[in-house]
């Protein structure tokens, strides 16, 4: 029996050993799958890294190569922001894998260097107790050698206040009369909400494109409920007093020599349905041919896109228009129009793009990736894109040269490409049918030719209307947050909004603070001096203190 009863005890602590050695073996092969997968993830973050860095280079160098440029980027870098986030997982998911085995190396990434934290933030020191006796021999006699820092950034949760206003009152000892210190002026009736809260809810709505009913959602998680109604009224008052300001922005816009034109669609609450409207930009801009006056945009909202609204938009305006070949601009153009003539200048992006369209190799590259078929590409629509490209790369070298140097140079290296350009296109228009995709692309430009060749004689004009398109991006990229406006005056109350906080975007002020402190002073601020309040003329002011203080 005893013999037996070690036979059965060696057997299980035989069994056991082999159980340790599976486990430690299955550790091990843990260990080292996890390792190999964190260095799998690294490698592919390091490769996407790579890849945006490229690209963003070669736009800034060269400029754009498609119109698709800019959204591959943003789409590259949603990859990239994911595959940074896998590796970091699987970088800790390894090393609590080689911690439980026993000859495992581990595995650290190499990440890019971070910069250092802005100067301007404030520091708060948390000091960690030092040792009172000396971890060697436990004296007591320590002195003090310097000290180890470790920065972190820490965000601070949204701090809500009530401001009290007191206004005291006296009494006059010899008459009795009552005096008090008037009430100081709101930016709202009542004064319920303060400017910088005004300011958020704005920049919110407008620049963010958070609607208001989500934003008061927040604000009741938070600790303050707001009613949906009471905000709605707060926003209506901040549209009312801030018109002046939009009066004069847009005079701003309409006094240049040159404006960009362009609109986009908005869907509007209706009866039982939504319709569909439209928000209007023009953009004064004038860096690209060295003009020193501020850039703005005004933008307008209209129910339909009938051509009685840019007709009305620019009653007042004499210049140049460069926008695309909508039917509405036409009664613009007209030679005899009050109260001046408007030159249209054509945009070569627009035209560029049907062309584009079958000459598409990156696309069969995706086709090909896909199993699908190759797309047919015309060799003559490959040609035209060549042509439209060469114009465009003088266009960056000349970009911000004054207005003479620009015409004098695009005398010399646009023109020639200009004139061959057009014997070419009518050659192969000749030999193609009416209904043909590239016969009515030759003819949109065939039909606007002096339009679009009229960047030859005048350096003010640009070669695309890009400008414009670009101050519209956030209506478009709003549209999936907030669906549709509620009605008609929320699409004029957009527009109005929309001008004060893409102007102040292009002067680079943050929108948000600048409302905030417009909003602070307006209410007694005098209207003979609303000039100082406009985004260009604010940040002069706010950092002229600064620049003496130096």
């Amino acid at each position: 029996m005893e013999t037996g009863s070690e036979n059965h005890r060696d057997h299980a602590a035989a069994l056991e050993a082999e159980l340790a050695t599976a486990r430690a073996e299955r550790a091990t092969a843990l260990a080292e799958l996890a390792v190999a997968k964190a260095k799998e993830a690294d490698d592919q973050a390091i490769i996407l890294r790579q890849k945006v860095y490229i690209e963003k280079l070669q736009r800034e160098l060269r400029g754009q190569k498609s119109e698709r440029t800019a959204r591959l980027i943003a789409q590259m870098e949603l990859m990239l922001e994911d595959a940074e986030a896998t590796a970091t997982e699987d970088e800790l998911a390894a090393e609590m894998a080689v911690a439980a085995a026993v000859a495992v190396t581990g595995f650290t990434r190499k990440r890019p260097v971070k910069k250092p934290f802005p100067e301007h933030l404030p520091r708060e020191r948390a000091v960690v107790p030092g040792p009172v006796t000396c971890s060697c021999c436990g004296g007591e006699r320590l002195r003090k050698l310097g000290e180890d820092i470790t920065e972190t950034m820490e965000s601070v949760p949204r701090s809500w206040k009530v401001i009290q206003t007191v206004r005291e009152k006296f009494t006059c000892r010899d008459c009795e009369k009552i005096s008090q210190a008037p009430a100081p002026f709101h930016v709202i009736p009542r004064g319920w909400a303060g400017p910088s809260f005004l300011a958020m809810m704005l920049c919110d709505k407008f620049g963010q494109h958070i609607p208001l009913n989500r934003q008061v959602e927040r604000f009741a998680l938070e600790g303050v409920p707001i009613s949906l109604s009471t905000a709605a009224d707060a926003i209506g008052a901040c549209c009312q007093v801030l018109d002046p300001l939009v009066r004069r922005i847009e005079s701003h816009t309409f006094a240049s020599e040159r404006i960009h034109g362009d609109d986009t669609t908005v869907p509007v609450l209706a009866l039982g349905k939504t319709v569909t409207g439209r928000i209007w930009s023009y953009v004064k801009d004038d860096a690209p041919f060295g003009g020193t006056a501020p850039p703005s945009a005004m933008f307008y909202y209209s129910r339909d896109r009938a051509g009685e609204h840019p007709q009305a938009h620019l009653a007042n305006y004499s210049g140049i228009l460069q926008a695309d070949a909508y039917t509405g601009y036409g009664q613009l153009y007209l030679p005899d129009r009050s109260p001046g003539p408007i030159h249209e200048a054509a945009c070569w992006a627009h035209a560029r793009r049907p062309f584009f369209a079958q000459a598409d190799l990156e696309a069969n590259a995706r086709r090909k990736a896909q199993g699908k078929g190759a797309a047919v590409i015309s060799p003559v629509a490959l040609n035209m894109v060549q042509r439209i490209d060469a114009l465009f790369e003088i266009e960056r070298h000349i970009n911000g040269r004054t207005a003479d140097e620009r015409k004098a140079i695009r005398q010399q290296l646009s023109k020639p490409l200009i004139g061959d350009m057009e014997i070419w296109i009518r050659e192969h228009r000749a030999r193609l049918p009416r209904d043909n995709d590239l016969a009515k692309a030759f003819d949109y430009m065939l039909n606007r030719w002096e339009s679009f060749t009229r960047f030859l004689d005048d350096g003010r004009i640009c070669l695309s209307n890009n400008c414009a398109e670009r101050s519209l991006r956030g209506v478009a990229l709003g549209r999936k947050a907030w669906l549709f406006a509620g009605s008609d005056r929320g699409g004029q109350r957009a527009a109005a909004m929309y001008s004060l906080i893409v102007t102040a975007k292009m002067n680079r002020i943050d929108p948000q603070a600048w409302l905030a402190d417009v909003l602070a002073r307006i209410a007694d601020h005098p209207a003979s001096r609303l000039d100082e309040l406009l985004p260009w003329n604010w940040r002069k002011t706010k950092t002229s203190p600064l620049r003496q203080a130096a």
